[in-house]
């Protein structure tokens, strides 16, 4: 090799993309991108929010019917399974910092399979609404008062939760990606980004199901409707 070209020799750290001068510069884009993209998704499902809550406003009754028959178990055990997948998802952070491979690939399959028992629960409950004809459409079926307001209520319900299982599946093939790379031990103290972002992502889906929950499943339990 000349001296003139190993004079062109420049050194990257392990996991540094050529566009960024150093790993310092690398991670602060990273996450910066990442809360950008989370903030417009809260745009986006807060315009949801706003919507069921003008709807909910104005038909109090009917969505406290369409509430009722939701099932209030399912709705909590899904809750219970994403607090622990957040516990598991926070917990790859840390190891990925500790640069331990086997207990990354486990709790991001922990993690991963928490999600995949979610995604069963709102299975269950999707064919429960198809069976009883609570799907809004043309076979929607209400055997209460206010069908139309209550239809509105399961439109958002299925869009709503729809979309957070689409997010859900999406952050599923995220965490495939995330376990290869740590199974090739790609990731250690000094570059862990992509779990941290990972990571953010996990917890915004989590988060939008807290809130999701109790607008749903939790409106006027204490009333019960024909």
């Amino acid at each position: 090799m000349s001296a003139h070209a190993s004079d062109k020799f420049v050194y990257h750290e392990p996991g540094l993309q050529h566009q960024f001068d150093d790993m310092a510069q690398q991670e602060e884009s990273v996450s910066l991108g990442m809360w950008m993209f989370l903030v417009q998704e809260i745009m986006f499902f807060g315009g949801l929010f706003t919507a069921y809550l003008v709807f909910r406003s104005k038909y109090p009754m009917a969505f406290a019917a369409g509430s009722n028959h939701l099932d209030a178990f399912w709705g909590g055990l899904n809750t219970l399974v994403l607090i622990v997948s957040s516990l598991t998802m926070a917990l790859t952070v840390y190891y990925a910092q500790k640069g331990q491979r086997m207990t990354q690939v486990v709790l991001i399959l922990l993690t991963m399979f928490f999600g995949a028992v979610f995604l069963g629960v709102k299975a269950i409950e999707y064919t429960d609404k198809f069976t009883h004809h609570l799907v809004p459409g043309p076979n929607f079926r209400w055997e209460g008062h206010h069908p139309a307001p209550a239809e509105i209520f399961y439109s958002l319900y299925f869009c709503m939760t729809g979309l957070h299982a689409l997010h859900m599946i999406i952050g599923l093939g995220i965490m495939t990606v995330i376990a290869i790379m740590a199974w090739k031990r790609q990731f250690d103290a000094d570059y862990y980004t992509p779990v941290e972002v990972a990571g953010l992502y996990w917890h915004f889906v989590d988060i939008v199901w807290i809130f999701l929950f109790p607008l749903l499943y939790l409106v006027d339990r204490s009333h019960h409707f024909a």
